[in-house]
């Protein structure tokens, strides 16, 4: 995604996302995030570097949020659903 195409919310939703993003990032990466900060830590770009990580880790609060904050169809409505279908194509 380019930084044009981001969508910026409102603080307390870029807020969110980088806590989602963060806690996921810690989950799934732990030991591999210790051994990048220490080599960070060692840059003379890490003020760059922090702001990329930044945009990294809101893209990556979105998707989490995007994968587990979405509610199933509620399933007696995609029954009624289905149901009307049936009879208009049925000519009832």
């Amino acid at each position: 995604m380019t930084r044009g195409a981001e969508h910026r919310g409102s603080p307390e939703q870029q807020v969110v996302l980088l806590v989602a993003g963060l806690a996921d990032l810690a989950v799934s990466t732990l030991g591999s995030a210790l051994g990048t900060v220490r080599g960070l830590l060692r840059r003379s770009d890490t003020a760059e570097l922090a702001a990329e990580a930044e945009q990294d880790l809101i893209a990556r609060g979105r998707l989490v949020l995007d994968q587990y904050a979405a509610a199933p169809p509620a399933h007696l409505e995609v029954l009624a659903r289905q149901a009307m279908a049936r009879q208009a194509g049925d000519g009832v």
